[in-house]
C-alpha cells in the first residue's frame, strides 16, 4: 500500500486488514510504503511495525508519486501473490478474498472494476470514461477500469515489469505484452472518508502522453522502424514528387523556378528532408533496441512454466519446486 499523508485512515485501515488476513489464513506480510509524508504516517507507520512483526514499512525519501511508491512495494514483497490497494480506505480489505478466489482460476492479474462509481460526474467519472475506453482500443486489453490500484498479482509477473511516470494504471496492458492472463472483478467504489482525493483533472495529460507511450511499447518496442519507417517513406515520396515535378517543369518551360514554383519547391524540400530524417532516426532506434537486446541478453519472449522439471534439466540433485521454475525463466 502506498501512503501520502493517511495518518486519519492508518489505523482502521490496519485494524480491518488484519482481519481479513486472520480469515485468510495464509502466511502473509503488510507492506506500508510511506511516499514522503509530512502528517505523522511515519511516526504512525513506526508505531504498527512494533507490535505487528508482519507489517514491513518503505520510507521514501520524499514523495515520488504513486507509481513509484508501487514499484518500491513490488520490490520489497516477499510473497508468491501481491495485492496492490490504495491506503485511504476507498478500496475495502473485505474484498481481497474475491481478487484472490479469481486469481486461483488460473489467472495472473486480477483487476478490480469500480463499476458504480461515487465520484463526482464531470471531474471523475466522465473523464475516467472516455480514458478507460481509449486505453483498452489501443491496449487491446479488455478492461472497465484501468485506474484503480486495488489489483492482485502473481509475482513472477508484476516483478518483471518496469514502472516510470504514471505507468502503474497500464500495468494490464504491459503484462498481456509478456502474455499474462488479465481478468476483472467489480468491487465496490466507497466515497473517501476525509473526502479529499491527492488528483485531479491535471493528471489527464500525462496520462494521454502515457498511453501513447504504451502504445509504442506494445507495439514498436522490438521494431521502431515499423513506425517511423511509414511515414519517413510517405515524406520522401511526396518530397521527391513535387521536386521532380518542378525541375520537369524548369527543363519544358523555362520558367524561373523560385518566382513559379518557390513554395512547391520549399515545401519538397522540407518534405525530403524530414522524411531522411524520420527514416534515419528509425534506424537509430533499431540499432539501440539491439544493443539494449544484445547487450543484456534479454529475450524477445516470455517463457511459461517449462513442462519438463527432471533434475538433469537444471544440474540440481533435488526436484525443482514450481515456483523455482518460474522464477528461473
Amino acid at each position: 500500500m502506498p501512503l501520502f499523508n493517511e495518518q486519519a485512515t492508518l489505523a482502521e485501515l490496519h485494524r480491518r486488514l488484519d482481519a481479513v488476513l486472520l480469515l485468510l489464513g495464509l502466511p502473509s506480510e503488510i507492506v506500508y510504503v510511506d511516499d514522503g509524508s509530512t502528517d505523522g504516517t511515519a511516526a504512525a507507520l513506526a508505531e504498527l511495525a512494533a507490535r505487528d512483526s508482519r507489517v514491513r514499512v518503505i520510507p521514501l525519501t520524499r514523495n515520488y508519486g504513486q507509481t513509484a511508491a508501487l514499484a518500491a512495494g513490488f520490490d520489497a514483497a516477499a510473497g508468491a501473490v501481491i495485492v496492490a490497494m490504495d491506503g485511504d480506505l476507498q478500496h475495502a480489505p473485505e474484498e481481497i478474498p474475491k481478487l484472490l478466489n479469481k486469481l486461483a482460476e488460473g489467472y495472473d492479474i486480477v483487476s478490480g472494476w469500480r463499476e458504480q462509481r461515487q465520484d463526482n460526474l464531470w471531474t471523475r467519472r466522465i473523464p475516467s470514461r472516455i480514458a478507460n475506453w481509449l486505453m483498452a482500443r489501443l491496449s487491446g486489453v479488455a478492461l472497465h477500469d484501468f485506474g484503480t490500484t486495488f489489483k492482485a498479482y502473481r509475482a513472477p509477473i508484476i516483478k518483471r515489469i518496469a514502472l516510470y511516470g504514471d505507468m502503474h494504471r497500464f500495468i494490464p496492458a504491459l503484462a498481456s505484452w509478456r502474455g499474462a492472463r488479465i481478468a476483472e472483478v467489480p468491487i465496490a467504489n466507497i466515497v473517501r472518508p476525509q473526502n479529499r482525493s491527492h488528483y485531479g483533472l491535471s493528471r489527464t495529460w500525462r496520462v494521454m502522453a502515457d498511453l501513447i507511450t504504451v502504445r509504442f511499447l506494445l507495439r514498436y518496442v522490438t521494431r521502431p522502424l515499423h513506425f517511423f519507417g511509414p511515414a519517413g517513406f510517405a515524406c520522401l515520396a511526396l518530397g521527391m514528387a513535387g521536386g521532380s515535378w518542378v525541375l520537369a517543369t524548369k527543363v519544358i518551360t523555362g520558367d524561373p523556378v523560385f518566382v513559379e514554383h518557390g513554395p512547391l519547391l520549399l515545401l519538397s524540400v522540407l518534405l525530403i528532408q524530414s522524411g531522411v530524417f524520420l527514416v534515419g532516426l528509425g534506424l537509430l532506434a533499431e540499432l539501440l533496441t539491439r544493443i539494449y537486446v544484445d547487450g543484456r541478453h534479454r529475450r524477445i519472449y516470455t517463457v511459461a512454466q517449462p513442462i519438463d522439471l527432471s533434475a538433469d534439466v537444471w544440474g540440481r540433485s533435488e526436484p525443482l519446486r514450481p515456483d523455482d521454475a518460474i522464477l528461473r525463466q
